[in-house]
């Protein structure tokens, strides 16, 4: 991998990057410091005249995701490292940055993940036909079959992977359809959450950037919307880099690269990704500089800014009036015979999917409500109350209950309308609405929360399910208010994104050679403030503003698309309410008791051992998505998310190669915890004495032990075995006789007939590192499906339930076999430590 970048990216080719890098920056810095004091002065005059529009109805909640995670889950992952698939633990935070790591083992003690995933600008595809046909488009002349495969071949048919037309692809695969569309759900939404990488709060940095990334692709012709506008500032920046820098290296190092249609698709994706690294990189560094330039220098421009608003305004507005003199005529024309009689159908085109995604959203939300109120009739205790208003009350951030709204939205189209007005795809105002109503979603309930909870406090718990339906139809109505606010702006937004850069392309060329005139119309104090570009573009703005706002007026009317008037909008109707959303945040479990109480106590009773400290702080990380297992399947206990009943069962990578000479307990049944789950057990013969689980017996009187530390190696045979109960002890012998069997090369018959059986609890599915066959077939049986009554507990925000293995698993019980059959070794040592364990056991 490292020859193929290091060959075709020479120190000539390095230098050229960092030049294209550099002429790219230096134009969007200039761009970026005017745009700033710009940004500045529209800040402040807004600040000043507080011209804010109708106030929401409902609370908006500050921190939403505050102590919360996602999800997590084993998936297959393709190494191209060594062209293997292995199985990796995942683990999406609030963040929305996917993390994975060797496996839950690692997850649970704290490690560092092997690798983070930033998903902005990412594509999710379900199939290989989908992948083909992009990356067939990723050398131009190098064309690919939809049928061919390219440099992999999938361990399972159920396929996801991570796309994007600069950095590394990302390969997935899972063992079930339910269960490659839950991953599926949870990977659009972390694509959907860092593409809109850019805070709104910011009203000074975010409208200074965005501004001068579209005034730079305006200058090198490129009016439309763009579809890489996605992540942070840096990763933006990055695709403006290769949007031009790419197509250029494209051509100078695709005919040197040699080898079969794939082998050039994978080294050309090496490359494209090292490179994308270096720009990242280097835009980083230069963006940073930017801005602290430009905040450097803040105070005393807006000082300035604030002792001269008023000539500011004035030499502005005359400024626009006699530019409205020239423009105004060019544009009108432009409107009548290209734009107005296409208004009507992009709004037709954006309202209709928008209009069923917000009413799926509802919808959803209603049907949370009556699921809650019918079980308040059947138990109406506040246990039960608390545990359903805090998985309510993340709602709107699981992507799976999400997807039905979501997937309304995705049928929007502007086929027709795309081309004419420049439109790159829709996506941008797809996942524009998605983010308004994931917003939306948490801001009714988030409101019901904050109602309910007074209710209760006022009332008490009398008649539940009657206070429930009241904050229940008295929020749907706040919903139904806001969310028709938000749509029409987000109509209005919409049709100026695809309109304004289409009239600025056709009367840019006209208007342009008399543009300069104007900035002597400016004073030179004031030069700074007023850019005649931005008054030439606030200008078309005016122009076509009152049509937009005429159509999206008319559309109200018409009740199919349920919008309200604005003058029916009401303001600041319900100021008690609003004096909820200062309190603090509600915890539900915490008061209502259940889960959250349990796991306070078991903080508590862990706080003097720092990594048990760790590992409470990744537990009280409560997740989005509870556990979900697949229809038919039996349950798995070492693919609980959180909980890990033995940590010897789930090797590390690292560790592979050392248990590949291990050999698993044979004789009497596995021991297992007092809530039946089943405990592995090991013996390393590098090690002097025997590790076995310290597991106790159960006693109906007696709390559940303690789960054994695999770091804590036992400091002599007879000390382990005297505080072993009878059974455990009656177990020792015969993991001896193993062990010996092994070192002698002449193993017991017991132990080869029931190796197979005896091993670690495997799942459901094996999926070789080869993906052939002949070694699927030569792993062992999996686990006896456990009883509900056995199974242990489950914590409810744990996560998906995945029914994939762990590779490594699967090839350390090969091994294993293959050990007992090929050793030769003599066993003098063992038989030495089995001695010492048998008088041990003879003692006590």
């Amino acid at each position: 991998m490292g020859d193929v970048i290091s060959t075709h990216l020479d120190e000539t080719k390095r230098e050229m990057i960092t030049a294209r890098t550099g002429e790219v920056m230096g134009e969007f810095g200039r761009l970026y410091e005017q745009q700033y004091a710009l940004a500045l002065v529209n800040s402040l005059r807004f600040e000043i005249e507080a011209n804010e529009g109708p106030q929401p109805q409902l609370l908006h909640r500050k921190v939403p995701l505050k102590d919360k995670s996602i999800f997590s889950g084993a998936l297959f992952q393709y190494l191209e490292e060594n062209k293997k698939w292995r199985n990796r633990f995942f683990f999406v935070p609030d963040t929305y940055q996917i993390q994975y790591f060797d496996n839950k083992m690692a997850y649970e003690r704290g490690l560092h993940p092997k690798a983070t995933i930033n998903c902005a600008g990412y594509r999710v595809l379900t199939s290989m036909d989908q992948y083909m046909e992009l990356l067939s488009n990723s050398l131009p002349g190098v064309n690919a079959k939809a049928s061919s495969s390219p440099f992999l071949k999938c361990a399972k048919q159920f396929t996801l992977i991570l796309w994007h037309p600069y950095a590394r692809h990302f390969y997935f695969c899972v063992t079930s359809e339910k269960e490659q569309e839950k991953w599926h759900a949870v990977f659009q939404d972390c694509v959907r959450h860092t593409n809109d990488g850019l805070s709104e709060e910011c009203k000074v940095q975010t409208p200074a950037f965005t501004d001068a990334v579209r005034l730079y692709r305006q200058a090198h012709g490129q009016y439309g919307t763009w579809d890489m506008m996605c992540g942070m500032p840096p990763q933006i920046l990055a695709n403006l880099v290769m949007e031009t820098l790419l197509p250029e290296l494209r051509g100078l190092i695709a005919p040197r690269l040699k080898g079969k249609l794939q082998d050039r698709q994978r080294n050309w994706m090496l490359i494209s990704d090292a490179v994308y690294g270096l720009v990242q990189g280097q835009t980083e560094a230069q963006y940073e500089a930017i801005v602290q330039r430009c905040e450097a220098g803040r105070p005393p421009l807006e000082t300035s800014i604030r002792t001269d608003m008023d000539q500011i305004i004035t030499s502005k507005e005359h400024v626009t009036n006699k530019m409205r003199a020239l423009v105004l005529p060019k544009a009108e024309e432009l409107l009548k015979d290209s734009v107005r009689p296409f208004i009507s159908s992009i709004l037709e085109a954006l309202m209709e999917p928008t209009s069923r995604g917000f009413s799926e959203v509802r919808d959803v939300f209603f049907r949370e409500l009556v699921d809650m109120s019918k079980n308040s009739l059947n138990d109406g205790s506040k246990e039960k109350l608390g545990e359903h208003m805090e998985k309510i009350s993340m709602l709107a951030f699981h992507p799976v209950k999400m997807q039905s709204c979501y997937e309304k939205v995705e049928q929007l189209q502007l086929e027709g309308l795309q081309q004419r007005f420049d439109v790159s795809s829709p996506s941008v105002f797809v996942q524009r609405a998605q983010i308004l109503m994931r917003e939306q979603m948490d801001d009714a309930v988030y409101t019901f929360e904050k109602i309910l909870h007074q209710s209760l406090e006022d009332q008490g718990s009398s008649e539940l399910c009657k206070t429930i339906q009241r904050c229940q139809d008295r929020v749907i109505k706040k919903y139904d208010y806001d969310s028709s606010t938000v749509r029409k702006k987000f109509f209005r937004e919409a049709l100026l994104q695809i309109l304004i850069p289409y009239m600025l392309k056709q009367l840019s060329p006209d208007c342009a050679a008399d543009l300069p005139q104007f900035e002597e119309l400016i004073f030179e104090d004031f030069s700074r403030y007023i850019l005649v570009e931005n008054v030439f573009e606030e200008v078309v703005l005016q122009s076509v503003m009152k049509d937009i706002m005429l159509a999206v007026k008319e559309a109200a009317v018409q009740r199919r698309h349920n919008l309200y008037r604005d003058s029916i909008v009401l303001t600041n109707s319900d100021p008690n309410l609003h004096l909820l959303g200062e309190k603090s945040p509600i915890d539900w479990a915490g008061q209502y008791g259940g889960e959250g109480k349990e796991e306070e106590e078991e903080e508590g009773e862990e706080e003097g051992n720092a990594e048990g400290a760790t590992t409470q702080k990744r537990r009280r990380v409560k997740q989005v998505v509870s556990m979900i297992q697949i229809d038919g399947a039996p349950f798995l206990p070492y693919e609980s998310c959180l909980e890990v009943p033995g940590v010897d069962g789930i090797p590390e990578e690292s560790e592979v190669d050392l248990k590949s000479d291990s050999v698993p307990e044979t004789g009497p049944p596995t021991p297992a915890l007092p809530n039946g789950t089943a405990v592995p057990e090991s013996v390393d013969d590098k090690a002097a004495p025997p590790i076995v689980a310290e597991v106790q017996s159960p006693a109906p009187t007696e709390k559940a032990p303690q789960e054994a530390e695999a770091e804590h190696p036992v400091e002599s045979p007879k000390q382990e075995t005297e505080s072993k109960t009878p059974a455990e002890k009656s177990a020792i012998p015969e993991i001896d006789k193993a062990v010996q069997g092994e070192e002698s090369g002449q193993p017991s018959e017991s132990t080869e007939k029931d190796v197979a059986k005896t091993a670690a609890p495997k799942q459901e599915e094996e999926v070789p590192s080869t993906g052939t066959a002949e070694t699927a077939s030569k792993m062992p049986p999996e686990p006896a499906q456990q009883d509900a009554s056995s199974a242990p507990d489950r914590h409810d925000d744990s996560g998906f339930q995945s029914p994939t293995s762990d590779v490594a698993e699967e090839e350390d019980a090969q091994r294993m076999t293959e050990a007992l059959a090929d050793s030769g070794k003599g066993g003098v040592a063992v038989e030495a430590v089995q001695s010492n364990l048998q008088t041990g056991v003879e003692a006590s």
